[in-house]
């Protein structure tokens, strides 16, 4: 995992207090507007509300040796054998999981053969930074497929 994983994964677990909204905003390439960003909080009005977001990033397996890692190879062998196709779309400007684009469309057996669309001015939040695009992207996928 990059080191703007690390850093926000340690955000998550320190912030006093959390605001939801700020961290899917530190994700965009875009400006959220500020109903997009109360979506973002309402149902993490406080505290004793947030235990969901805050747990988040910790169950994502970011070592080799996390209590996870056996499931998540499990599921790396599943996933890179099946036959079904498979669409990797990611933004160009995802500090987070885009440097998995090329190892995804390589390594999934449904991705060979397949355009994968590159999300051009876009962050980790793809529904909210071109979420039109997207969908168009998946509609033809499915449509095609």
């Amino acid at each position: 995992m990059p080191e703007v994983w690390h850093r926000f994964k340690d955000a998550v677990a320190t912030a006093p207090p959390l605001d939801v909204a700020r961290f899917v905003q530190s994700g965009c390439a875009t400006r959220l507007a500020p109903e997009v960003r109360a979506a973002y909080d309402a149902p993490f009005p406080g505290e004793s509300c947030q235990a969901g977001p805050r747990a988040l990033p910790g169950l994502v397996p970011d070592t080799p040796g996390d209590p996870a890692g056996p499931a998540d190879r499990a599921a790396w062998q599943t996933l890179t054998t099946l036959d079904r196709p498979f669409l990797v779309a990611f933004s160009d400007g995802d500090p987070i999981t885009g440097g998995m684009a090329p190892i995804l469309r390589k390594s999934m057996a449904g991705a060979a053969g397949l355009d994968h669309p590159v999300v051009k001015g876009a962050g980790h939040f793809l529904q909210e930074d071109a979420g039109a695009e997207l969908g168009r992207h998946i509609a033809a996928f499915v449509t095609s497929t």
